[in-house]
């Protein structure tokens, strides 16, 4: 009788403990698809298609081709700042609404334009991964053509920020896949930050406060500079100083190809500052031109010097592209996407010093 009921007991176990492993199962498979959802989603959809700095912008013809389109194009392929030579922001694509089809919805960079005297809603949306994975999408919905020029007109300077951004929210995506590990181990170990460069890139030139990071190809030469000094003053973040301190660490440690000749910053069209946060921390994004002294060789570069109060110093990273006879725009977005890859290794100390000091 005993045995019976131990028996018994045990199989109730067994059943409860199978039901029990069931449910359990089903809910971590549950879990787990909700979980991989959003992740799934973006696996399935298809990657986004055309060229670097392409933009399609789908509208009327009869508008295209009037007032309002020709203003459209003029402020969407206006000259990109900072290069020695006149090359737009994008390379404008526009095409009619009946002949956007498939081939068209997987570009990366996509206007799109509705104008009926029939729309409810007016105004301009800005979206992401719409028809394909990190595709950037703004629609813009108008009674007429004057009602989108001003739509446009007012919303320009948001519509090429978020253009742009996409581009080099892909390009520093991709970095942080595909990276050079040596070089991302060389500057945390010499400075306390990492830094995303593709595969090619290489440590050329390192001193005490200073290391050169380049790529070269016969047509091409890519590269970053870091540097650090002292933070003294709240007039480090100037033109000027920055300017001065530029050009004293590149005439000691960037010599040109002849006896006499270095680097330096060019002075005959002015430098563009913008101040920024970058992680969290107080910093200045310099752009300009850069050439050699001695010599006849330039290009464009683009500086970040950001404070880390944690070391009282300022650190720089500075990149410039040379590529004679070549566009340059995407291989400095390509730049700008590795030196905005810096993450320091002290951030969380560094955030903390930054409340203190309302920074």
């Amino acid at each position: 009788m005993e045995k019976r009921n131990i028996y018994l007991h045990e199989n109730i176990i067994v059943k409860h403990f199978r039901w029990f492993t069931r449910v359990l199962f089903i809910v971590l498979l549950a879990a787990a698809l909700f979980s991989c959802s959003n992740r799934t989603q973006n696996s399935m959809m298809k990657n986004v298609t055309g060229k670097a700095g392409e933009l399609v912008v789908v509208i009327n013809k009869d508008i295209w081709e009037g007032e309002t389109g020709t203003a459209m194009f003029d402020i969407l392929s206006q000259p990109h700042l900072g290069l020695p030579q006149e090359e737009p922001v994008f390379d404008v694509i526009n095409i009619p609404p009946e002949a956007f089809g498939e081939i068209f919805k997987t570009t990366r960079n996509l206007l799109l334009t509705s104008v009926k005297p029939g729309n409810d809603s007016t105004g301009v949306t800005f979206n992401r991964n719409v028809y394909a994975h990190t595709q950037a999408l703004v629609s813009i919905k108008a009674k007429n053509a004057r009602e989108l020029n001003e739509l446009f007109r007012q919303n320009s300077d948001r519509i090429i920020g978020f253009f742009l951004k996409a581009e080099k929210d892909r390009i520093k995506m991709n970095y942080s896949k595909y990276h050079e590990e040596v070089v991302r181990k060389a500057t945390e170990e010499k400075f306390g930050f990492t830094i995303n460069v593709p595969p090619g890139f290489k440590v050329a030139e390192e001193t005490e406060d200073f290391m050169w990071i380049r790529y070269e190809t016969p047509d091409i030469s890519q590269g970053i500079f870091v540097y650090t000094y002292p933070y003294e003053s709240d007039s480090t973040f100037t033109v000027d100083f920055l300017k001065a301190q530029r050009n004293i660490f590149l005439k000691h440690n960037v010599p040109g190809p002849t006896e006499g000749s270095y680097m330096t910053t060019e002075n005959d069209l002015p430098l563009l500052l913008n101040m920024i946060r970058k992680n969290g921390n107080f910093a200045a994004e310099m752009r300009g031109l850069w050439r050699v002294e001695n010599d006849f060789m330039g290009g464009p570069f683009i500086s970040l010097s950001i404070l880390d109060l944690l070391n009282n110093r300022i650190v720089t990273l500075d990149g410039f592209v040379y590529a004679p006879g070549k566009d340059k725009r995407n291989l400095l977005w390509q730049i700008e996407a590795m030196i905005n890859s810096v993450e320091f290794v002290s951030q969380e100390d560094m955030d903390k010093l930054n409340r203190q000091f309302d920074f």
